[in-house]
């Protein structure tokens, strides 16, 4: 598969929910990604980052996969809310602990910008924990704006600098 176009999903969280760890629940959210019409086909390992704002909280547990391109940017999104809402995840204030995060950092080159969805996401690039586990999937990853591959961006990141594989 062609990483450029590949749809790119972030995933990250730093509470364990029901479940023993946070990798674990990464690793049962995956698991739902093929049943949910977004069959896997390359993933990171998982990462390890300080919480932010408050470093004090539990720290967070990232990582990021590539899925076939089978559904359209909208239905995609639609998809992955549905899967974090099945893991106990509630939107609410902006940068709280989560059971599970699910970002649509890509969709193939597509470059969108409405009101529901950006594309590519409008700050992963600027995410070491996003950036270093892309680049260790597709480190010739180009950003569809940018120009930049992943493993260019991973290293110019400046938010999760602290980020690291497990």
């Amino acid at each position: 598969m062609d990483p450029d176009e590949a749809v790119i999903v972030a995933l990250g969280g730093n509470l364990a929910g029901d479940f023993g760890s946070s990798e674990a629940l990464l690793e049962a959210a995956l698991s739902r990604f093929a049943q949910a019409g977004l069959p896997v086909v390359r993933r990171s390992s998982w990462w390890s980052s300080a919480a932010w704002p408050d470093p004090t909280a539990n720290e967070y547990r990232n990582g990021v996969v590539l899925v076939e391109a089978v559904k359209s940017p909208q239905e995609t999104i639609r998809t992955l809310f549905g899967v974090e809402s099945a893991f106990g995840r509630t939107r609410g204030e902006k940068n709280a602990a989560r059971t599970l995060d699910l970002d649509l950092i890509a969709h193939g080159r597509t470059v969108l910008d409405t009101p529901d969805l950006v594309l590519p996401h409008p700050r992963a690039h600027e995410r070491l924990f996003v950036m270093g586990p892309l680049a260790q999937i597709a480190p010739d990853w180009r950003h569809p704006v940018l120009g930049r591959t992943a493993s260019e961006l991973a290293g110019a990141a400046t938010v999760g600098r602290d980020a690291r594989p497990i």
